[in-house]
């Protein structure tokens, strides 16, 4: 699953057929459990996104505080020297943490993530509300 596809998926389930509403109001009940599923997964995917960023910013934080050794360091293949033989102090380690290509790709995994369930809230949300669209287009 992906941020696309829900979009696409959305964008033919949520047309309502003016001259069906019946089977367009009989189908929302499909629609939601279907949306719903989808938001269970995601919500499990974040889960998982956020619990392998703790275990990559633990090794992180001992590889760039020189605590890890060289055989786990080379095992993950990473350079044995982080700071390319600079000195630096403990205010300027964010600076390292924020621009490791590693971290950065994680974080945007629990961003895309959060956008997902962002994205499919708003939809389960929406076919909540439904039947009031149903019924005002037949009161209109």
């Amino acid at each position: 699953m992906n941020l696309e596809t829900v979009l696409e998926m959305w964008k033919t389930d949520s047309a309502i057929e003016q001259f069906n509403l019946d089977e367009t109001s009989r189908n929302t009940p499909v629609l939601h459990a279907k949306y719903l599923e989808l938001l269970s997964i995601a919500k499990l995917q974040l889960k998982k996104a956020e619990l392998s960023q703790k275990s990559l910013l633990k090794k992180k934080w001992l590889y760039y505080n020189g605590k890890m050794d060289r055989e786990s360091i080379e095992a993950l293949g990473w350079e044995p020297d982080p700071f390319d033989g600079l000195k630096v102090m403990k205010g300027e380690m964010e600076y390292y943490y924020d621009s490791d290509p590693e971290i950065q790709q994680s974080e945007e995994r629990v961003q895309y993530w959060k956008t997902v369930i962002e994205t499919l809230t708003e939809i389960v949300n929406n076919l909540n509300w439904r039947h009031q669209t149903i019924g005002n287009i037949i009161k209109w």
